[in-house]
């Protein structure tokens, strides 16, 4: 049993903060893309709206009506930049996994 929860901790230790990251590197790129990138119907363009929003869908909710899309593209890579490193900290305040 402890090495079954040894396993589920490591995996954690892993998935958890990747997910976080690379939803912060796809929402930088798309700020990024979205600056230089001018045609509307473009196929990168489309990418990364496909991508990014199921990403700002969850923080949209909680903005006023109306917010500019670059706004809540902005909002969102500080909040998913946020639970990026609040959950390599908390990981890290867990301590180093021992076997045994």
């Amino acid at each position: 049993m402890d090495e079954w929860l040894l396993r589920l901790y490591l995996l954690l230790n892993i998935v958890i903060p990747l997910v976080f990251f690379m939803a912060v590197i796809y929402l930088a790129l798309h700020i990024v893309f979205a600056r230089f990138v001018l045609t509307p119907a473009s196929s990168v363009m489309w990418f990364f709206g496909v991508v990014t929003g199921p990403l700002t869908r969850p923080i949209r909710a909680w903005l006023a009506p109306g917010t500019p899309e670059p706004r809540v593209r902005l909002l969102a890579l500080a909040v998913y930049a946020g639970l990026w490193l609040l959950s390599r900290a908390f990981f890290v305040w867990l301590g180093v996994p021992r076997q045994g």
